[in-house]
């Protein structure tokens, strides 16, 4: 489960130091890249879904900075179970970046597919209470987080015991069900905005996400151009800062828009500062002690091992390299002296 408040803060201050990066050369390197990839596509700009998180405000304002609000073009996809407050950071930073921001509702899409249907989520519209009280019971009889669960299920596992598979049946699989069709759904309509428009569409992935699976295979979070797939959340935080994004965008806790107290962190069953820290150590080559001693509980990092191991299944689709990485050893890092680490030679 996520830390409390307190270590929380201490944690995701202990990342922003561990993960530094040098802002105004990844913003940079960033621009290149979508200047070239629209070059190369001889296309009419950049097409990207502006969910109104943080991620995705962070690319369209690298794009904007890049090639200009002209050539920078933004869709907002809801659906009925989509927080107005999110809806109005992605108008807000459209506004403030000078781009148009297309809007458009997939409900009836979804009600075609009978995605609300089943009983658990109808559950879960009631009340921002029923995620945790459902995620606190699962975890009670099945000794795991549903989010865990539903890795296993992905990549072909079959749930054991019996009553764990009867209970993730009832509750997580139809949530996780969800979130693919809304995803894969949203990822086919920009694609086929961006074929139609003669535009390079790109999405707004991080490598925190990436690294855990906290995203649907296929998805508007898995394309082939994701120029931040290789920057962990806390670097991305960092990137809007320096953008100097509206502080409700900086500040909102990042959150798939999709049910009621349902947030990434929550979903995932940790901090993205945790997310990163772990990580990074275990890039680094450090073992649990080391790992522990950054303020991590052993089984806590051990979870988050388990999660970047048994979600390997969704990172198989095709991806261009990312123009910067955030990795450890990156000559993008800085350390505390603010001088860029040297990349790190391996052998092999």
């Amino acid at each position: 489960m996520p830390p409390r408040d307190a270590d929380a803060t201490e944690l995701a201050r202990l990342a922003h130091a561990r993960l530094r990066i040098d802002t105004e050369r990844a913003i940079a390197g960033i621009g290149d890249w979508l200047t070239a990839q629209r070059a190369r596509q001889g296309s009419g700009g950049i097409l990207l879904g502006l969910s109104g998180g943080l991620d995705s405000c962070v690319l369209a304002a690298l794009a904007v900075r890049a090639l200009g609000p002209d050539a920078v073009f933004a869709v907002y996809l809801s659906d009925r179970d989509s927080d107005p407050r999110i809806a109005r950071h992605a108008r807000d930073v459209a506004a403030g970046l000078g781009i148009s921001l297309e809007i458009a509702d997939i409900t009836r899409a979804m009600q075609a597919r009978r995605v609300y249907a089943p009983l658990f989520l109808k559950l879960l519209r009631l009340s921002s209470l029923v995620a945790p009280a459902s995620t606190w019971f699962y975890r009670t009889i099945c000794r795991e987080n549903p989010f865990k669960s539903a890795l296993r299920a992905g990549g072909g596992e079959r749930l054991r015991p019996w009553y764990k598979r009867l209970i993730f049946d009832f509750s997580m699989r139809h949530v996780d069900e969800s979130f693919q069709h809304r995803h894969i759904h949203r990822r086919a309509l920009l694609e086929q905005m961006a074929r139609e428009r003669g535009l390079t569409l790109v999405g707004a992935a991080n490598l925190s996400e990436c690294r855990v699976g906290w995203f649907v295979k296929d998805g508007i979070d898995d394309l082939p151009l994701m120029p931040m797939a290789e920057l962990y959340k806390t670097q991305v935080r960092d990137l809007a800062e320096a953008l100097e994004l509206p502080e409700s965008v900086r500040a909102q806790r990042p959150s798939p828009d999709m049910a009621r107290g349902v947030t990434d962190e929550f979903g995932i069953g940790h901090d993205y500062a945790v997310i990163d820290l772990v990580a990074d150590a275990l890039d680094r080559g450090d073992g649990p002690e080391q790992i522990a001693a950054l303020g991590v509980a052993r089984d806590e990092a051990e979870d988050i091992r388990d999660l970047m191991t048994l979600s390997e299944w969704k990172r198989q689709s095709p991806h261009e390299p990312a123009p910067v990485s955030g990795r450890f050893g990156s000559p993008l890092r800085i350390d505390d002296a603010g001088e860029a680490v040297a990349p790190v030679r391996r052998g092999g």
